[in-house]
């Protein structure tokens, strides 16, 4: 069993370093042998981070410009295996991916999220008004009732019940539960 095996830890993202303005060329690549060669269970997406931004010219017309965020690296979600490895590293205009020597190293679930490489939507339980409890953290065993909810859903405000008055406290939807 090689390396490569060993290190497989389901899928992940990776970053494939390819040569500059190649980008567009390997990700096609990659998508063509994914579907010619059925490796759909192995690679999942492909994506090149790009940012769109609005310029105007002397004639004051608009033009959308597509910049590439990471120039020279495309991103593979991918089951890290040899076969996987092997498609991907003898890609035409693809030169290794990024990690220490020939270990490619997946991206963490902070760097997913920061370069917002997959949108999760958070769906919650719970609505505005509804009785809780405070299940973990330094407020645990608190009650009280769902005052306001963060825009993106990862933080709640309760208003908590004390034996003199009623206090807001902000902690994260993971922390509660909805007493029946």
């Amino acid at each position: 069993m090689s390396d490569i095996n060993e290190m497989n830890l389901g899928p992940r993202w990776y970053v494939a370093h390819t040569f500059s303005g190649y980008e567009n060329k390997v990700k096609a690549s990659i998508e063509k042998i994914v579907e010619n060669r059925g490796l759909g269970h192995l690679i999942y997406d492909v994506k090149i981070p790009v940012e769109i931004s609005v310029t105007t010219n002397e004639k004051g017309e608009q033009k959308e410009v597509e910049t590439k965020v990471f120039p020279c690296y495309v991103l593979v979600k991918m089951t890290m295996n040899d076969e996987s490895w092997h498609v991907i590293r003898n890609i035409t205009g693809v030169t290794g991916f990024v990690g220490p020597g020939s270990r490619p190293v997946p991206l963490t679930d902070e760097e997913v999220e920061a370069f917002n490489i997959e949108m999760r939507t958070e769906s919650v339980a719970f609505s505005i008004g509804d009785k809780v409890s405070i299940v973990s953290g330094i407020f645990e065993g608190y009650h009280g009732t769902i005052r306001e909810i963060s825009d993106d859903k990862k933080t709640v405000t309760v208003l908590a019940s004390t034996e003199t008055r009623d206090i807001p406290i902000m902690v994260d939807s993971k922390d509660i539960r909805v007493i029946d």
